[in-house]
């Protein structure tokens, strides 16, 4: 139970900074966020779980097919937000346009044998 509050404390931390630091300089929390964090704490803590490092590189390799469609989301919410459009309902609609390209790629990888 300790191992899983760890996980979870560094995990939130993480987040918090990276946030609070946006706050401060938008071009340092942009970098740090777009450092793949989450995935490498999740490659971290899969290695840790399973002491293999092929569930980290299977994982990996997904990520891969889905760096695309989750630029979805970068693109499409400043340009709601510049046509007018209130924070909500462009996050709203991004996250909805991002889960559609998701879906979109994860048929097409199917559709093409690749798992």
């Amino acid at each position: 139970m300790i191992y899983y509050i760890t996980k979870l404390i560094i995990t939130t931390v993480l987040i918090v900074l990276i946030s609070e630091i946006a706050k401060r300089n938008s071009l340092m929390g942009a970098m740090l966020a777009a450092i793949p964090l989450v995935s490498i704490l999740a490659m971290t803590w899969m290695y840790v779980d399973t002491n293999n490092a092929k569930s980290a590189v299977d994982f990996s390799n997904s990520i891969v097919w889905l760096i695309v469609p989750s630029m979805t989301l970068f693109i499409t919410f400043p340009i709601l937000i510049k046509k007018g459009l209130s924070f909500y309902p462009s996050m709203a609609i991004a996250i909805i346009m991002t889960i559609i390209a998701y879906y979109s790629v994860i048929l097409l990888l199917d559709k093409l044998g690749i798992r």
